[in-house]
């Protein structure tokens, strides 16, 4: 009996040296990789990530940055740091994409950070990109051709009506059919828009011209004398309607326009971005809204309704 309990003892201790001993072999022949350091959670703390793990965003609308404002803001991250974090979304193979908070991450590498604090967020590629226009949208330093850009992709990405846009990006309705309207422009005019060679209201002053050429020698001549944007209005009012030499008659019979009704329509020009003629008579009349396009004459109804 004692030596029947005995050897299934001696063969459980035998058993398990042999167990430990390759583990002790395995750990003198292969030494231990180091830890990675655990990836950063999906919170909604800031994280400091490395600068070289981001990648651009590829659904940013800004294509112009003003290298004086890099600079200065580089320098400001240099000796404060960022004082608001970037956002960011992980991707499969370990990297990260920036959604928001461009200029900071470049003015970070700029002023020799290594790390730059970011909010993770787990978003999919639609909510990445409407993340994206949206936020610069709501900043002030994107110039009108961005603006009308940005704009342009979220309807025609994400199917949003202006009404819709305006709610999402805080601004106007009117505002939102201003800036898409841009995009009607003669491409040598949008770049005029885009180097600030033409404001946004000289931009929406030529609208009504409506043809491609009319409106590149317009904004050529606009240009050219240095006019304000009033002064464009006026010019351009006068190539739509060129004045008519009127008999002695016709002038006795003409009356000139009250100023309050000439203001009035001036600022529904400006707002519609089309052609307005107020008819005024002891305060009755008619307001007329000449279109050329459906378009206008669809986006004239949408803001009407609103």
């Amino acid at each position: 009996m004692s030596i029947a309990t005995e050897t299934p003892k001696r063969r459980a201790l035998g058993k398990g040296l042999e167990s430990l001993l390759p583990r002790v072999q395995a750990t003198v022949a292969v030494p231990a990789e180091a830890p990675k350091p655990p990836a950063p959670e999906v919170t909604g703390k800031p994280h400091e990530i490395p600068v070289g793990e981001i990648d651009r965003n590829p659904y940013q609308t800004r294509t112009r940055v003003d290298e004086q404002q890099l600079t200065e803001l580089a320098n400001s991250i240099a000796s404060t740091g960022v004082v608001q974090p970037i956002v960011v979304r992980p991707l499969p193979n370990g990297r990260f994409q920036l959604i928001a908070g461009e200029r900071r991450w470049l003015a970070s590498q700029k002023a020799g950070k290594e790390t730059v604090p970011a909010i993770i967020r787990q978003v999919s590629d639609e909510q990445a990109m409407e993340m994206t226009i949206v936020e610069n949208l709501q900043r002030a330093d994107l110039n009108p051709m961005e603006q009308a850009r940005a704009f342009e992709r979220l309807g025609r990405e994400f199917k949003l009506t202006q009404e819709q846009m305006a709610q999402r990006t805080g601004k106007d309705r009117a505002s939102v059919s201003n800036f898409l309207r841009l995009l009607r422009l003669p491409s040598e005019v949008q770049s005029k828009v885009e180097t600030g060679d033409l404001t946004f209201g000289h931009a929406r002053a030529l609208l009504p011209l409506e043809n491609p050429e009319t409106i590149l020698k317009a904004a050529q001549k606009v240009t050219a004398l240095s006019m304000s944007v009033r002064q464009t209005e006026s010019y351009v009012q006068g190539l739509i309607n060129p004045e008519k030499k009127l008999n002695s008659e016709d002038k006795a019979k003409e009356k000139p326009l009250d100023p309050n009704v000439r203001e009035a329509q001036d600022r529904l020009q400006r707002s519609l971005g089309l052609k307005v003629r107020i008819e005024d008579k002891n305060g009755r009349g008619r307001v007329i809204i000449e279109y050329s396009r459906l378009e206008d004459f669809d986006t004239l109804l949408e803001m009407l309704n609103n």
